[in-house]
């Protein structure tokens, strides 16, 4: 993937060996909804998953992982998260652009908090639209907003 000369920050693909980098990311990112070891091998492993890392300084800035579902011809955002010193830079919007190309799907679809206002206006920034609300879906009982984005694709 070719760098961006102005960003400060790579796009790389993640692997196994950032195991305990994205435990501590998702650690302060997501605090209490934060994936246990198990899941985070997951999706550091699994086929067909899309997963990236920024990296800034030789350190892990940002995560992103997304999953294909042919059945419906929709992407999933599985997780997205950024440091927060590393916040208001570009990284969550270079790597949700980036997992989007890879996917390669009409349709993307993410969950966020409700409360999480800062995530709901770069997602709207970013052309999607509420689509439906989970009730009480996260650990401590609040609802979940779902997102949706058409992407373009070339011809």
């Amino acid at each position: 993937m070719p760098n961006k000369s102005a960003r400060p920050f790579t796009i790389e693909k993640a692997n196994l060996r950032d195991l305990f980098a994205l435990s501590a990311l998702e650690k302060v990112c997501f605090e209490k909804d934060a994936w246990p070891l198990v899941e985070l091998m997951g999706v550091l492993s699994f086929p067909g998953v899309v997963r990236l890392r920024a990296v800034l300084n030789d350190k892990m800035a940002g995560f992103i992982a997304g999953e294909g579902r042919f059945n419906d011809q929709t992407g999933w955002i599985l997780t997205l998260g950024v440091l927060p010193e590393y916040r208001r830079m570009g990284i969550a919007k270079a790597l949700l652009a980036e997992c989007e190309r890879r996917l390669k799907m009409p349709t993307v679809k993410l969950t966020v908090r409700c409360s999480n206002l800062s995530a709901i206006r770069l997602y709207e920034g970013l052309d999607y639209q509420r689509v439906d609300r989970l009730p009480r879906y996260y650990l401590d009982k609040e609802d979940g907003l779902v997102f949706a984005k058409t992407i373009e694709r070339e011809a």
